[in-house]
């Protein structure tokens, strides 16, 4: 019996990269085959040597087709099977075994925006639930709202939802953002490089259900400028003795080793960071580190039940919407696990 299977992987265009996708008929219980693409199209090549390779490296249920069809993450690699200079998985990879005794947990909070796409309404261009000009109310009754008035594109949430659950994708909960249009999922606690590929394959479904819409679902870090809030990636982190009793002196811990290299991170958090992380809109400046518990304009945020309970996670409120989740994750690795080691 044959079935589709939906070929998924990053594309190389900078400063933030893109999903791409493609299908390939395949024998059902067969694993995906390495498989190829042209990466003049997607800035991973050169014409006159195109050729790229995609090596399958997780698979899930596809709950768009149904049935036994799939959708398989793939890593790119160069004709020699080495890994493409755009191939940010394979870094991750390598981090999370060189620290796996650390047993690394990841939560992150995808935000988003969903956007007008049809020409034939006066709105083209805009968040949804923006008036055809001028702007709505400002923020304050949108974030977890309900009502017609407060929340706009719950359907497309909700299918969204769904079809990760369905496709077997670690994710924990949605909500409705702080402006019209914008909205978060969550995918994890999870580890890595898995963090990753069901972040990006959670983004994929986002992106193929909102199609069905004819709405766009953008991750712009600051997708309105002036006085609304911008789109984060909230990164959960913990190590196994940041869980354990006791363990909240190595989360004091991270805090500091994350201080010392912040302006690294920061580089690598996704593009626009500059525009997002301005000090307002419960954001640290771009420029300055801080941490505390419970405060949601520092960098580092430490939830008030992990001071009561002497241990468990952090919160990095820097990563933008379109960071890179493989990229963030291999930062928060290396920094945290090696100024334990």
């Amino acid at each position: 019996m044959k079935i589709k299977a939906e070929y998924i992987w990053i594309d190389g265009q900078m400063p933030t990269s893109y999903l791409r996708s493609k299908t390939k008929i395949i024998e059902k219980g067969n694993d995906p085959p390495i498989w190829g693409f042209d990466g003049s199209s997607t800035e991973q090549a050169v014409g006159d040597a195109s050729d790229c390779v995609l090596k399958p490296v997780a698979q899930y249920q596809d709950p768009i087709r149904g049935g036994d069809n799939v959708l398989v993450m793939c890593e790119v690699l160069n004709v020699d099977m080495t890994p493409h200079s755009s191939n940010t998985r394979a870094a991750c990879v390598e981090a999370a075994s060189n620290f796996s005794e650390f047993e690394s947990w990841f939560g992150m909070e995808q935000e988003y925006t969903f956007y007008e796409q049809s020409y034939d309404s006066l709105k083209y261009g805009q968040p949804l639930g923006f008036p055809p000009s001028g702007y709505p109310a400002p923020q304050g009754g949108y974030y977890c709202g309900v009502g017609a008035d407060e929340v706009y594109g719950r359907d497309i949430s909700e299918a969204h939802l769904t079809a990760c659950i369905e496709a077997g994708l670690e994710i924990s909960g949605i909500n409705a953002e702080v402006m019209p249009g914008q909205w978060e999922f969550q995918i994890g606690p999870i580890e890595a490089p898995a963090i990753g590929d069901h972040m990006w394959i959670a983004r994929w479904l986002l992106y193929r259900i909102a199609e069905d819409w004819n709405i766009s679902a953008t991750l712009d870090p600051k997708p309105v400028k002036g006085d609304w809030n911008g789109a984060g990636m909230h990164t959960n982190f913990s190590t196994k003795t940041m869980r354990d009793n006791g363990g909240y002196k190595a989360i004091i811990s991270a805090c500091e080793a994350l201080e010392g290299n912040a302006d690294l991170h920061v580089r690598n958090y996704g593009s626009g960071i500059e525009d997002r992380l301005t000090g307002a809109h419960e954001t640290q400046k771009y420029d300055t580190f801080s941490y505390g518990v419970s405060d949601r304009g520092a960098s580092i945020r430490i939830p008030w039940q992990v001071e009561v309970d002497k241990k468990g996670y952090l919160e990095d409120r820097r990563p933008n919407a379109n960071g890179d989740p493989y990229v963030i994750a291999m930062l928060m690795i290396d920094t945290v696990c090696s100024a334990a080691s």
